[in-house]
């Protein structure tokens, strides 16, 4: 609240800018000639009282001006900090249809040189709290899905189908305890079972201990089983150990597709044994 002085102090200053102004004015309007002593005095206070009053009230109007200038930029700034929100969230999208676009056509080239007939499926579950190791896919019988049919990817094997609604299927992936697979190792053929060990890889078992297997050897699918066709990538050696005793070697093996990063695959509609 603006105090009695300080009031008082403005009225005054407006009063003498007032006497000042009509001073100046009634002189301009009398006949020229010499300035007595008072017009002297009016007149040299006059010029700074004027330049002090215009430099005030170019002060105040700029000052307003600034002002309304300032609430046009923040309007301004709030329209483009939204306008980028917008966009930076269109980017994104337009960046994961491009990245699904890519792995889709991955897939769409092994559809098309599978020699049998498959459906694309989404992965929309995963079971993190069971000891199996499970996905869920947004295909089922409808699509003529059916329990045993192999699971696919652009990089290799997942795992099989293990059960079938109208809508979805449960895929058992192929690191799961209860996963074993026909293998052979593709750079000398020799054959073995590949077995899930529940986490993020598996194990080569009944490889004799006489076979030579190295680690980086890729290791595919023999077909013999009937469930996967011959030639499927399951994953490469990561480990050979042929110190313990027994007929066979101990060899680890890193699954060729991630299965914590699988979110479309293909199911093959037809295991191996069938006719085609």
């Amino acid at each position: 609240m603006t105090s009695p002085k300080r009031y008082y102090t403005v009225i005054a200053a407006l009063v003498l800018v007032v006497v000042v102004s009509l001073t100046i004015f009634s002189l301009n309007f009398k006949s020229p000639g010499k300035a007595g002593f008072f017009k002297k005095i009016v007149l040299e206070m006059a010029a700074p009282l004027n330049y002090a009053v215009n430099l005030a009230f170019s002060s105040i109007g700029g000052a307003w001006k600034r002002y309304v200038m300032l609430v046009g930029l923040e309007k301004e700034n709030r329209e483009l900090n939204a306008r980028v929100v917008s966009l930076t969230r269109d980017v994104n999208d337009y960046r994961e249809i491009s990245l699904e676009y890519a792995r889709l056509k991955k897939l769409m080239n092994i559809k098309g040189g599978s020699g049998f007939p498959t459906v694309v499926a989404r992965v929309v579950g995963r079971n993190r709290l069971s000891v199996f190791r499970t996905v869920l896919i947004d295909k089922g019988t409808a699509d003529g899905i059916e329990p045993g049919f192999p699971v696919i990817t652009a990089e290799g094997v997942a795992g099989k189908i293990m059960e079938v609604s109208w809508n979805a299927s449960k895929v058992l992936l192929l690191v799961d305890y209860n996963s074993n697979i026909d293998a052979l190792v593709q750079r000398n053929r020799c054959q073995g079972v590949l077995r899930g060990r529940g986490g993020s890889w598996c194990e080569l078992k009944y490889v004799q201990r006489s076979e030579d297997v190295e680690e980086g050897d890729v290791v595919i699918s023999s077909g013999l089983a009937g469930v996967f066709p011959k030639g499927l990538v399951l994953g490469k050696v990561a480990a050979v150990d042929k110190e313990e005793a027994g007929l066979f070697q101990r060899i680890r093996v890193s699954p060729a597709v991630d299965i914590t990063k699988v979110e479309e695959a293909l199911v093959i509609l037809k295991r191996t044994g069938e006719d085609r």
